[in-house]
C-alpha cells in the first residue's frame, strides 16, 4: 500500500467511526424530542454509515498493488465508491423532503428537551463539517475521488442540519411565546433537502467524468510546469501528453523528439530523467510512459544543440503550454525554413 492510499485510508477509518457517533447522538436527540426533523437528520446519517463503509471498502480495495488481472490497479473502483456515495446523497436529500412534507401535512405536539436537541444537532453538524472539509482537501491533494465524495456527504449532512437546527430555533422561540410554527420546521428542512439534491447530483456527475477519463486541467497544468522546469537541450519537442487516473495513481504517457543520432542508451537516460523529475513531485503513485520520436529537418528551427545534422538556423524555443503538449501531433513546419549557407 503506498503511502498516498494508506492515508486516504486511515482518513476514511475516522469518517466511519464518527459516522457512528453522530448517528447514535441524533437517534439519543429524536429520543429526548420526539422531532420529526431530529428523525429525519438522524435518519440521512444512516446512509452516511453505509457511504463510509463503501468507501472504506473502496479505498482498501484501490490500495491494492496492480496484479495479474488488474495491471493497473484498483483504483478504478473509487469512482463506483464516489457514484454510489452521491447516489445516497440524492436519496437522503429526498427522504428529507417527504419527512418534511408528512410533518407539514400532519403537525405533531409540542417539542418537549427542544434546546437540548438542538445543542446536539449542532455540535453533530460542526464535527461533520470539520471532518467534511478536511476529507475533502485531502482527498484532492491525494487524488482521491473517494474520499473527497465521502467530504461532500458530510457537509452535505452539515447543511441538512443547518435547516433543521434554524428550523427547530423557531419553533422553540414560537413555543416559548405559544405560537404553532411547527410548519416552519418542516419548510426550511425541505429547502435543505433540495441543496442536499444539487450536492449528491454534482457528486455523481464527477463520477461519470472520471469514469470517461475527463482530463484534470489542473493536474495537466501541474505536470507541464515540471517538464518545463526540468526543460533541456535533447528535449526537442514533445507531444501527445495523456494522464489517467486509477485512484490515487496517476499513469502519464508522452511522445518526446530525441536527436535522431541518440543512442538508445542515451535516449534511455533522457527518458529516466523525465520520468524522475515527475516523481519527485508525485511520489511512487506515478507511472510514466516515454516514447521516443527522432527529430525532423523542420525540428531545427526550435533547436540549439551544435549538431553536424542541422539544416537550418535556430528561430525560436517552442511554446510548451498545456494545449502545445496535449495535441496529438507534434508541432507543425512551417513553410519558410532558412537553410544555412
Amino acid at each position: 500500500m503506498s503511502g498516498l492510499a494508506r492515508d486516504n485510508y486511515e482518513f476514511q477509518k475516522v469518517i466511519v467511526v464518527l459516522g457512528f457517533t453522530l448517528m447514535a447522538i441524533k437517534f439519543f436527540a429524536y429520543y429526548l424530542t420526539g422531532s420529526v426533523a431530529i428523525l429525519t437528520d438522524a435518519m440521512e446519517s444512516i446512509v452516511n454509515v453505509v457511504a463510509a463503509c463503501i468507501g472504506i471498502y473502496a479505498l482498501y480495495l484501490s490500495a491494492q498493488p496492480p496484479d495479474r488481472s488488474h495491471p493497473y490497479g484498483h483504483g478504478k473502483i473509487e469512482i463506483i465508491s464516489s457514484a454510489i456515495e452521491g447516489t445516497m446523497i440524492v436519496i437522503a436529500g429526498l427522504m428529507i423532503i417527504y419527512e418534511s412534507a408528512e410533518s407539514f401535512l400532519h403537525p405533531g405536539g409540542e417539542i418537549p428537551s427542544l434546546d437540548v436537541g438542538i445543542i446536539l444537532v449542532a455540535l453533530a453538524a460542526v464535527a461533520n463539517y470539520a471532518v467534511g472539509r478536511m476529507a475533502i482537501a485531502k482527498g484532492k491533494k491525494n487524488r482521491s475521488s473517494a474520499l473527497q465524495a465521502s467530504g461532500h456527504h458530510l457537509c452535505s449532512d452539515t447543511y441538512s442540519s443547518i435547516g433543521i437546527i434554524i428550523g427547530l430555533a423557531v419553533v422553540y422561540v414560537a413555543q416559548f411565546m405559544g405560537y404553532d410554527a411547527r410548519w416552519l420546521d418542516s419548510s426550511i428542512a425541505a429547502v435543505f433537502g433540495a441543496i442536499i439534491i444539487v450536492t449528491g447530483l454534482r457528486v455523481i456527475r464527477k463520477s461519470a467524468d472520471d469514469t470517461m477519463d475527463r482530463a484534470d486541467e489542473d493536474l495537466i497544468r501541474e505536470v507541464v510546469g515540471i517538464i518545463n522546469e526540468y526543460r533541456h537541450d535533447d528535449w526537442i519537442d514533445l507531444y501527445d501528453l495523456r494522464l489517467i487516473k486509477y485512484g490515487s495513481n496517476i499513469h502519464i504517457r508522452m511522445n518526446v523528439v530525441f536527436p535522431k543520432s541518440m543512442t538508445l542508451e542515451k535516449e534511455y537516460l533522457e527518458a529516466s530523467e523525465i520520468d524522475e523529475a515527475v516523481q519527485a513531485r508525485f511520489g511512487d503513485s506515478v507511472e510514466t510512459a516515454i516514447i521516443p520520436v527522432p527529430c525532423r529537418d523542420y525540428n531545427c528551427r526550435h533547436c540549439q544543440r551544435n549538431c553536424f545534422e542541422r539544416v537550418c538556423e535556430f528561430e525560436s524555443d517552442l511554446d510548451w503550454s498545456p494545449e502545445k503538449l496535449c495535441n496529438r501531433h507534434p508541432h507543425s513546419p512551417s513553410n519558410k525554413v532558412t537553410f544555412r549557407k
